[in-house]
């Protein structure tokens, strides 16, 4: 018994202690799916917007983003073809969002995120 005390103690400490965000891989503009940049050019614009989730905080929960204050991200619905709802389909704008140059694209409802590239 004593002797698994040493697993049992990593393998906890494994799952239990709060991971680096994972740095998130790059896309294109041009590679984005056409919802996607429209969402962008929304976002560039002001608005409208056509969900009233759009432009409210995002919280950065799942910590896959670069630790930022508190209100430094905001999380736009990107359209998704089919859908009932909204959809899985996002994009989180970083500073001020007509402005920002920090923009991200999830497609899995912030499982990953991938870093646009203009």
């Amino acid at each position: 018994m004593y002797r698994l005390a040493p697993i049992l103690a990593v393998l906890l400490l494994t799952f239990l202690l709060p991971s680096a965000p994972a740095s998130a891989a790059d896309i294109a503009v041009t590679d984005l799916p056409p919802e996607a940049r429209e969402t962008l050019a929304l976002i560039r614009r002001g608005g409208p917007f056509p969900y009233r989730q759009d432009g409210t905080e995002f919280g950065n929960r799942e910590r896959l983003l670069p630790t930022k204050e508190r209100g430094y991200y905001r999380e736009y619905t990107v359209k998704t073809p089919g859908a009932k709802d909204r959809g899985a389909r996002r994009m989180v704008a970083g500073g001020e969002p007509r402005a920002s140059r920090e923009y991200y694209y999830t497609d899995d409802h912030y499982r990953s995120f991938s870093r646009i590239k203009e």
